[in-house]
């Protein structure tokens, strides 16, 4: 049986509602700071993930350079891996250029129009790979 009515009062809170309202001056910093970042163009997004693979290296390399010396191509996706977490501006950026994060291969991926289900080897095995920055150095 459904019931609509909501008991309130308790004082328990969710685990979100308890992590947001703590009142430390580092945990509303924190929040400060995630307010600050600009929020995506989800538009923009969708239609950057239809980029092809050049187009995709070409913005990368023209709205930030670091971004295009860490990319790889993998078969016709790019994938951008990090020795470290990356600074949430930075993450924002790959987001709002089309990339998402593979928790499995631990890399920023961007499809280039070429999506997929999930694959069950490394494409490393199965298509060819190479840096653009090295190419560009030559």
């Amino acid at each position: 049986m459904k019931t609509t009515s909501q008991k309130t009062g308790s004082g328990l809170k969710s685990r979100s509602a308890q992590l947001s309202s703590s009142s430390t001056p580092a945990a509303q910093s924190a929040v400060e700071k995630k307010d600050s970042r600009l929020p995506i163009d989800t538009e923009a997004r969708k239609k950057n993930r239809t980029l092809p693979t050049p187009k995709v290296l070409e913005l990368l390399k023209t709205s930030n350079p670091g971004l295009f010396n860490l990319a790889e191509v993998v078969g016709k996706w790019v994938w951008v891996t990090f020795r470290e977490t990356p600074a949430p501006e930075l993450r924002q950026v790959l987001a709002q250029l089309g990339f998402h994060w593979n928790r499995e291969r631990q890399a920023w991926q961007h499809p280039c129009g070429a999506f997929r289900l999930r694959g069950f080897q490394d494409p490393h095995e199965k298509y060819a790979s190479y840096f653009p920055a090295d190419s560009r150095a030559a």
